[in-house]
C-alpha cells in the first residue's frame, strides 16, 4: 500500500509529539517516507488532546493544534464514515475497537489503508480482516 495515505491514531500522534516515545524515530521516518496529507480523524480529538495534556503538557498539545491551523494534518472521516464506524463497532465488539479506533480504520479504508499507530492489539486484529496496514511495521 506504499503511496497511500496515512491515517494517525492517537498512539501515531503521541509518539510524534514526544522526542523520547521510544518509537519517534520510526513515527517520524514513516511520515518522512510520504508525501500526506497525514489524516487525523475528528473522532480522536478528544481523545489526541487528553493524552497530550496528562502525557506530554500543554506545549505539546500548542504544537499540535499548530500544525492543524497550519493544515500540517487534514481533519477526516465526519458523517459520510458514522455508518462504517458503528459497523466496526459492532463488528469488533469483543476487542472493543470503540469509536476512536473504529473511525481510524473507516478513514483508513477510504483513504488508502495505512495506520500509524503503535497500538498492535487492537488494529492487528483488525488489519486481518479489514483492508488496513499498520505501520511503521
Amino acid at each position: 500500500m506504499a503511496g497511500s495515505l496515512i491515517t494517525l491514531d492517537t498512539s501515531g500522534v503521541l509518539a510524534l509529539l514526544s522526542r523520547r516515545d521510544p518509537a519517534h524515530t520510526r513515527a517520524v521516518e514513516e511520515l518522512e517516507a510520504d508525501r500526506g496529507p497525514y489524516l487525523v480523524p475528528a473522532a480522536t480529538l478528544g481523545e489526541i488532546g487528553h493524552f497530550v495534556e496528562q502525557r506530554l503538557g500543554s506545549p505539546a498539545l500548542d504544537a499540535f493544534l499548530a500544525d492543524l491551523v497550519d493544515s500540517a494534518y487534514t481533519l477526516d472521516c465526519g458523517e459520510h464514515d458514522l455508518g462504517r464506524v458503528q459497523e466496526l463497532v459492532r463488528r469488533y465488539d469483543d476487542l472493543p475497537l470503540g469509536l476512536t479506533d473504529a473511525a481510524v480504520v473507516a478513514c483508513a479504508e477510504r483513504s488508502g489503508g495505512r495506520v500509524l499507530t503503535l497500538d498492535r492489539r487492537h488494529f492487528s486484529v483488525v488489519a486481518r480482516a479489514e483492508p488496513i496496514e499498520v505501520v511503521p511495521s
